[in-house]
């Protein structure tokens, strides 16, 4: 498929493909005679992954690092297994910062929801 079909399908701009590809996060994209990106399904499943993985903190090094390892081979499971780890309990403690958040905002929110049922005009931290 072509980079437009392939940006439609997976949801990022043709430009967010090209980088990833620059960022050596997508590796190996076919390309036609004539120097077109042709993409695969394996393709789409590596930017679903990739989106995935931002969408959960992991940075572009940290991606970088992964897909350098993956492309080593299976000597590098354990490497993986401990990166992912890694960025797992990073996201767990972002979860828990993002709870309390939430939790204070909904205080918040019930706060002025209080008021606006009362009328009043003042109120305090």
């Amino acid at each position: 498929m072509t980079i437009s079909e392939a940006s439609q399908r997976c949801h990022v701009s043709p430009d967010t493909l090209r980088y990833y590809e620059k960022a050596g996060l997508l590796s190996d994209v076919n390309r036609t005679a004539g120097g077109i990106r042709d993409y695969t399904e394996r393709d789409c499943a590596q930017i679903e992954f990739v989106k995935c993985m931002r969408s959960a903190g992991l940075s572009i090094e940290v991606l970088k690092k992964y897909f350098e390892l993956f492309k080593r081979g299976k000597r590098t499971l354990k490497a993986r297994r401990d990166l992912l780890a890694t960025e797992r309990q990073a996201l767990q403690e972002r979860f828990v910062k993002l709870q309390d958040t939430l939790k204070r905002l909904d205080y918040k929110i019930s706060v002025y929801d209080k008021a606006l049922k009362s009328k009043t005009k003042e109120l305090k931290f």
